[in-house]
């Protein structure tokens, strides 16, 4: 189950678009505004092509202020799926029909202006500043514009404060978007403003109107996507499902409707909370969703909508805040903050069950078949261990005064494991009750449940199981049980995904065809090897017979360059871990190559450049046939790893071990990484020399049964070996020397298609030669 991280589309399929397409426009603004863009055209939902886009926003505040963006650099799309970089919008005349409401109008002082930013003839940074309404025909909330870069001019008032513009080197447009009575003070409106802009029938004409964009088509696998709208919302629906069909995705997208984007706000002592009044979700958050489903059902896509109990701490009530015993507050670790909302307040469940109904109704007005997935639900752990069941309204739920739990990593008493199971079933029957109403909406609907496994089922907290695992979840409460476990999985810590797969199996009772997989997700674009970990996660779950198995997330996957696909197995393999004759190897010859550019200066100096920071080892096992029995071995083998196409063992004479060349290994012959209390996987690895200037060769194929390994000395269990790397189901204490002895294996394979040993020479006594050749594995 092959991956790439792709940096750039550069033989790769590619076409064309104009510039400005709609979908490639973006919104930004301010908390707590929203705003969100979409595609129109009759055709668009089957296409995702059109000449027209509608911009929603709710306005709080008097200098609130909305930007679409136009960006000359494409950061948004994968690098397979990018339109090139443009700077120089010369020759590119831009012309659409302009319709707008609850916006200040075009005429008006702080009316849309097109910001652009760039950089003047002379290569100076700046920024010009275009009034609409000077290229403007009709009235300020309906008019035709055409905007000609060659001769386009920032000021309010023309010609008499023209600021010509030089098109030549753009990095982006920024048209904003206030509401009426704007003031750069900041001043709640008298009332929350919605607001709309329409822009149809946009078109782009001149020799600069076309740019190249990456087409690549990747085959259909059958890994699924999962996404979220509080990374896309900026997004059009249109250019992320783009993205996920050309990445070859199909079937369900997993779509986590967020915590900090989708609702509508009330003014509250200067600030804003969360609130159902005129509905649900905000208007900007329903035109996205829509427009996202409708579009998802034209391409085939199914979608299982993800609600959480986590909603944006900023905007929440507090008396629908998880706490701790204490009075603070459950937050998560994002900046700024989200919390955790109390299953045993009925208000926050009554909202949720509000936002619930809302999201499914919009799939199933779509015409797709109604998945809902309840998202991580359980009670907030602090990192000290203190467990958050003591806001008010769990407090009287657990009888006025709950025993108190200090640390969940403590030995628990009796009444302390009882108020857990209190927990766990008021938990239980608050996300019963959150299904429940998305069934009301949607009779029929499919349930879910995605449980959060590393913190749900913590080694160092055994107990917290009970309240964020009740037995309430047993099959059937859910038709589905999703498990994640993104930090055993990007920390390599396999051990324990097939442990917290098992324990939450056993518990719960959902067979492997009633569970879906998440892996991922790589959080920082600077962590993009745990990728690997990722998909190989992803190969697991498909082995055990997960019924769906999901990348979290499409965010991530673009940003990095993510690709998967599938490669069926072929007739040929890479590697066959198979070890060449041993009677025959014994007498090989050996020789370690590096390769050394060499260059010679006039003087006669030389300037010596290493290629290579390890040898590439070379052997000759002719030497090693000593009979026609021999030839015949090696002609088997040959045949059977098809020549040179198929790798296999090879045990070096001359080194083979951790101890010296060819001793006995012991756990303490080789240092192989320092413990920092997270790390779980160490590689094998063998040192020539000493210090500084001692040459590391990564150990791959290490012998089966011969590995010892010691941490500070001891030697230890608790670990497996994965190849050439030692994963500890337990991550070693932070600073503990990890150590390891063993036997060892070169990855070979023949260094060419043919061999040949003639009958009448060997018997005369001539050596044969079968080269050989290292294989890089590391």
């Amino acid at each position: 189950m092959p991956y790439w991280l792709a940096k750039k589309c550069t033989v790769q399929e590619s076409g064309w678009i104009k510039r400005f397409d709609p979908r490639f426009w973006t919104v930004n603004f301010p908390r707590p505004m929203m705003a969100s863009v979409v595609t129109t055209a009759a055709d668009a939902p089957s296409t995702g092509s059109g000449q027209g886009l509608r911009v929603d926003g709710v306005f709080y505040r008097t200098n609130d202020l909305a930007g679409l963006i136009w960006e000359a650099e494409d950061r948004h799309d994968h690098p397979l799926l990018a339109y090139e970089t443009a700077r120089d919008f010369r020759g590119c005349r831009l012309r659409f029909q302009w319709k707008s409401s609850g916006i200040m109008p075009l005429d008006a002082v702080h009316g849309p202006t097109l910001t652009i930013e760039g950089r003047d003839a002379a290569g100076v940074p700046r920024a010009w500043y275009v009034r609409l309404w000077n290229y403007a025909e009709g009235t300020p909330e309906d008019a035709e514009i055409v905007l000609d870069f060659d001769a386009l001019a920032g000021g309010f008032v023309l010609p008499d404060e023209a600021d010509p513009v030089w098109a030549g080197d753009i990095d982006r447009l920024f048209l904003s978007l206030v509401p009426p009575g704007y003031a750069t003070s900041e001043a709640p409106l008298p009332a929350a403003q919605e607001a709309w802009v329409e822009l149809t029938g946009i078109t782009c004409d001149g020799p600069g109107s076309v740019l190249a964009i990456g087409d690549v088509m990747i085959p259909e696998h059958g890994i699924r996507i999962a996404s979220g709208y509080d990374d896309s919302y900026h997004l059009t629906p249109a250019r992320l499902l783009r993205n996920a069909l050309q990445l070859g995705y199909r079937g369900a997208i997993n779509h986590y409707v967020g915590m900090s984007h989708y609702f509508r706000l009330e003014a509250l002592y200067g600030g804003y909370n969360v609130s159902l009044a005129g509905g649900a979700l905000s208007e900007p958050c329903k035109a996205w969703h829509r427009d996202f489903a409708a579009r998802a059902k034209a391409l085939g896509f199914g979608l299982i909508l993800s609600l959480s109990y986590e909603l944006f701490n900023a905007h929440c009530w507090n008396d629908w805040k998880q706490r701790a015993e204490n009075g603070d507050p459950a937050l998560t670790g994002w900046t700024p903050p989200s919390t955790l909302l109390s299953p045993a307040h009925s208000g926050a469940m009554g909202y949720l069950q509000a936002v619930a109904r809302a999201f499914v109704a919009i799939a199933r007005d779509a015409g797709l078949a109604v998945r809902f997935q309840v998202g991580e639900p359980w009670w907030w752990v602090m990192p000290d261990g203190r467990i958050c069941l003591y806001d008010d309204a769990a407090r009287a739920a657990f009888g006025g005064s709950p025993v108190s739990i200090a640390n969940v990593k403590a030995p628990m008493s009796a009444p302390q494991k009882a108020l857990l199971d209190q927990a766990g079933a008021l938990l239980a029957a608050s996300t019963a009750a959150l299904c429940a109403a998305a069934k009301a909406e949607a009779p029929g609907a499919e349930t879910l449940l995605l449980v959060y496994l590393p913190s749900v089922l913590d080694a160092q907290a055994p107990e917290v199981s009970r309240a964020n695992v009740p037995l309430g979840w047993a099959r059937p409460a859910f038709d589905v049980l999703q498990l994640e476990d993104y930090d055993w999985v990007t920390g390599g810590n396999r051990a324990a995904t097939a442990r917290g797969v098992a324990e939450a199996t056993a518990r719960l009772g959902y067979p492997s065809d009633e569970q879906h997989y998440f892996s991922g997700f790589v959080l920082n674009s600077a962590d993009v090897g745990q990728w690997a970990e990722i998909d190989a996660a992803a190969q697991a779950a498909c082995a055990r017979g997960a019924a769906e198995v999901f990348v979290w997330a499409l965010p991530q996957a673009i940003r990095d360059g993510f690709v998967h696909f599938d490669e069926k197995e072929a007739s040929v393999q890479a590697f066959d871990d198979v070890l060449f004759p041993l009677a025959l190897g014994r007498e090989a010859s050996v020789a370690p190559a590096f390769s050394t550019a060499i260059v010679t200066m006039a003087s006669g100096h030389e300037q010596r450049n290493a290629d290579w920071s390890d040898a590439r080892l070379r052997f000759d096992a002719g030497p090693g046939l000593r009979s026609e029995a021999d030839i015949a071995t090696l002609i088997g083998f040959f045949r059977a790893r098809r020549g040179a196409a198929r790798g296999f063992r090879f045990r070096d004479p001359f080194d083979h071990s951790s101890a010296g060349m060819t001793g006995a290994p012991a756990a303490t012959d080789q240092a192989i990484g320092t413990g920092d209390g997270a790390t779980t996987r160490f590689s094998l690895v063998k040192r020539y020399g000493a210090g500084a200037d001692a040459q590391l060769r990564p150990i791959t194929r290490p012998v089966a049964g011969s590995v010892a390994v010691a941490v500070d000395g001891a030697i230890v269990t608790g670990w497996t070996l994965d190849g050439g790397v030692v994963a500890f189901d337990t991550p070693p204490a932070a600073g503990a020397a990890i150590s390891a002895g063993y036997l060892f294996d070169v990855p070979v394979r023949f260094a060419e298609d043919r061999i040949e040993v003639n009958r009448a020479t060997f018997l005369a006594g001539e050596a044969a030669s079968v080269p050989l050749i290292e294989i890089r594995e590391d």
